[in-house]
């Protein structure tokens, strides 16, 4: 009974020491931004540190992402190296490790699924002074969902307490904006005009294809902290991607004009409806369309996810499915009305074997998408494909 009395103390004691050192790391950094939300999460978590270097804050940034990163006040990035899962305690490391810097903001990209834990990450480790929501979508339902309404719901646990909470979802907030009442936070919205503002020019300016909701979101925020729209897209552009940011490459290959889309980080329905329609209009001459599909044995929701999406993409001439756990796919895109023929499955191939099948698909010119995951196969075509490219165009 002793033994187990002083044990429990210990572990208090070792709690409340904890929580001290934390409170007094988060003291010394006047602005911290936490980034939350269904999709873009990383991109918008570097789009507003680079906004907030170039305006002269020293700022440090954190990205879960598809490969974590810790990005350093003058641009340079070190990679998170983790023993064993991920644990939200990372972020408390993170404000640990700020202390070495004399800093006005912390970006911080929030790496909370479970609806508890997201509300301890705010509450109990950031506690931010900016909250951020990219948007709100059907992912990674089986752990927030089983709907939208729910996602919603456990995304609204990073809503901090009397603070500014902006966000660029602009129907699904309801709740959103009833939790910033009641913690008493001055809820913002990023207008459509406000998207409509950042021009084509300025996209062109980034080396990968970035999404004008979250160049505008990132410039809301910035402009919170005094930064201008043009110096904020300025330092946009030279930051750094995303390992899974949205990226185009383009191939010569033998008389055929390919266009590779790297969209294999983009993991909701939502999204892919998003991406394919501005790839489409960008690219409106190319002759054949391809969908290149990394399952993963693991993630069945999404590879059923997208089965059922593939009946809205008339234009799609060929479905090519790689990874693991093909067949949820496959059986999803058949009872939604896929033509079967329209479906080749390369699980188990090499890499090489994989490209010379979609060059053989590609006729004169073709947009080639990658969707589903990074992980494995995805990124091992990427890397071949990317290889074997000019530089991509900027865009």
């Amino acid at each position: 009974m002793w033994v187990i009395g002083g044990l429990t103390l210990g572990i208090a004691a070792y709690l409340a020491a904890e929580t001290v050192l934390n409170n007094r790391y988060l003291r010394r950094i006047p602005h911290r931004i936490y980034v939350n939300g269904t999709r873009g999460k990383s991109s918008v978590t570097r789009l507003i540190a680079a906004a907030l270097r170039a305006g002269g804050l020293r700022t440090i940034a954190k990205t879960t992402g598809s490969s974590p990163r810790f990005i350093l006040p003058d641009g340079s990035e070190v990679l998170i190296r983790r023993l064993g899962q991920p644990n939200i305690k990372e972020q408390m490391k993170i404000m640990r490790w700020s202390r070495r810097w004399d800093l006005d903001a912390a970006v911080v990209e929030c790496m909370a699924l479970q609806p508890y834990t997201q509300w301890i990450s705010e509450h109990r480790m950031v506690r931010s002074t900016i909250g951020v929501c990219t948007n709100v979508r059907a992912d990674h339902l089986d752990v927030m969902g089983p709907t939208v309404a729910d996602v919603e719901k456990a995304l609204a646990g990073t809503v901090p307490d009397q603070a500014i909470f902006v966000t660029a979802e602009r129907v699904q907030n309801g709740v959103l904006r009833q939790a910033c009442a009641d913690r008493g936070t001055r809820f913002e919205v990023v207008a459509e005009d406000e998207v409509a503002a950042v021009t084509q020019a300025d996209l062109q300016g980034f080396s990968y294809f970035e999404h004008p909701e979250n160049v505008a979101l990132a410039i809301r925020v910035a402009g919170l902290l005094g930064v201008d729209q043009a110096t904020a897209i300025a330092g946009m552009q030279q930051a750094t991607p995303d390992i899974g940011a949205l990226r185009l490459a383009h191939l010569d290959f033998h008389g055929r004009r390919i266009v590779w889309v790297n969209a294999f980080a983009a993991n909701d329905p939502d999204s892919y409806r998003i991406i394919w329609a501005r790839v489409n209009e960008r690219f409106p001459d190319a002759t054949h369309r391809i969908l290149v599909v990394n399952c993963r044995q693991d993630r069945p929701d999404r590879s059923r996810q997208l089965g059922q999406l593939a009946a809205e993409f008339h234009t799609v001439d060929r479905f090519l499915l790689i990874g693991s756990g093909t067949e949820v796919f496959a059986r999803a895109a058949a009872h939604a009305g896929v033509d079967v023929n329209r479906v080749y499955t390369m699980v188990g191939e090499r890499v090489e074997k994989v490209f010379e099948r979609i060059v053989s698909l590609s006729g004169t010119s073709a947009i080639v998408l990658g969707a589903g995951n990074i992980k494995g196969d995805g990124m091992m075509l990427d890397e071949y494909i990317g290889n074997r490219s000019r530089p991509p165009e900027r865009g």
